[in-house]
């Protein structure tokens, strides 16, 4: 799979991101020279832990049975010490449904192992960027 990255000159430093048939419109702050036009790669990055810890969760119910209604996940970044090597990501999660405290429980557990997640903490991750 490939996501092209395309600039919008009509904007200091906008730039639209084409996932398969979706635009997602990223920018940079205004203290940082954009115009706030869209999430900042850092919001994309602790975005897609809380909607990969969303969508398990949801995957995991149904396919359980587990009576879960509702989903909310509220990522916090703390990025204090990134420059030292550590950025941290809290993920808050609201849970609905007739769910009992094992359940709840459960449902912790699976969206601490959600493939993101996962991803972030137990993976090597290497990138290779070159000039075409």
């Amino acid at each position: 799979m490939t996501i092209e990255v395309i600039r919008d000159q009509s904007q200091a430093m906008r730039h639209i991101v084409h996932v398969r048939q979706h635009l997602i419109s990223t920018d940079a702050a205004v203290d940082e020279g954009g115009a706030d036009a869209g999430p900042s790669p850092h919001d994309l990055y602790d975005a897609a832990l809380g909607a990969c810890k969303a969508l398990t969760l949801v995957w995991y119910a149904k396919r359980k049975g587990i009576a879960l209604e509702d989903v909310q996940v509220n990522i916090t970044r703390d990025a204090a010490a990134e420059r030292q090597g550590t950025y941290r990501l809290t993920a808050a999660l609201h849970l609905s449904g007739d769910l009992n405290d094992a359940q709840r429980q459960e449902l912790l557990s699976v969206a601490e192992k959600c493939p993101v997640h996962k991803l972030m903490t137990t993976v090597t991750t290497e990138i290779t960027t070159v000039l075409v």
